[in-house]
């Protein structure tokens, strides 16, 4: 097995009085694509956001691709090659779509190439692009969000609930654009509460409970695998189909 490309080991993050991680081990295969789940309180957001930098963890390490990250500053951590789309969106609403685009190029002008392929999948960007993002509904801003992680090639995605307030469709559009990424190379880490969605698409699953890692292991043997399920999270996969 090839070195994972982002490894936490005993990662405890603490806000403000509240010990929200105590001891997080994780992995992300190089390539791949790893689901963290949990119920609602668990921490899976508060570890995307402590890899990122947002929050600094109080204790343990963070290595992204041979660099230890764990002190490092959010901007420095983005420039080596990692995305976060927040489940909040975070839009600017007064730019156009484009606007919000242009303003992830880092690397200057887009890649007029790169933004088709992205509208391959979301369409309605074309539709919009000229428009002020706030005034989008909020699936289409969660398209902006996401196109404006992948507008450059990244080497990691942290994705926070990336399917909420998504009709149909778009899921799998959504489901169609994480394909390709991971056939880039492209790692991502997905918190999601769709299992059906992170089901087809995982390779490795986290689940998280009250701050740990309680379970790490093939995405195929929990989807195939009630008992699993139910003990884990007191709940079926095939009842959210």
């Amino acid at each position: 097995m090839p070195e994972p490309i982002l490894r936490l080991a005993g990662v405890h993050t603490h806000i403000g009085q509240y010990h929200i991680l105590q001891g997080v081990d994780l992995a992300v295969p190089r390539g791949g694509l790893a689901v963290l789940l949990g119920r609602n309180g668990a921490g899976k957001t508060t570890t995307l956001r402590t890899i990122m930098g947002l929050w600094k963890a109080s204790s343990g390490s963070i290595v992204f691709d041979g660099h230890d990250i764990t002190k490092m500053a959010t901007p420095d951590i983005a420039r080596l090659g990692i995305a976060y789309v927040p489940e909040s969106m975070a839009v600017f609403s007064d730019l156009t779509v484009r606007e919000n685009l242009y303003l992830a190029a880092r690397n200057g002008p887009l890649d007029e190439a790169r933004v088709d392929w992205i509208c391959r999948f979301f369409p309605a960007l074309k539709k919009f692009w000229h428009y002020p993002a706030g005034n989008l509904s909020g699936g289409q801003k969660q398209m902006v969000a996401i196109a404006r992680a992948i507008v450059e090639p990244r080497k990691l995605l942290l994705v926070d609930e990336p399917t909420k307030g998504l009709a149909p469709a778009i899921v799998q559009s959504l489901m169609a654009a994480f394909r390709e990424l991971k056939d880039t190379s492209t790692s991502i880490l997905l918190v999601e509460q769709n299992f059906n969605f992170v089901r087809t698409l995982g390779d490795t699953v986290g689940v998280m409970d009250d701050g740990h890692v309680v379970h790490t292991g093939a995405m195929a043997q929990l989807a195939g695998d009630e008992d699993l399920q139910q003990r884990l999270l007191g709940l079926s996969l095939d009842s959210h189909q």
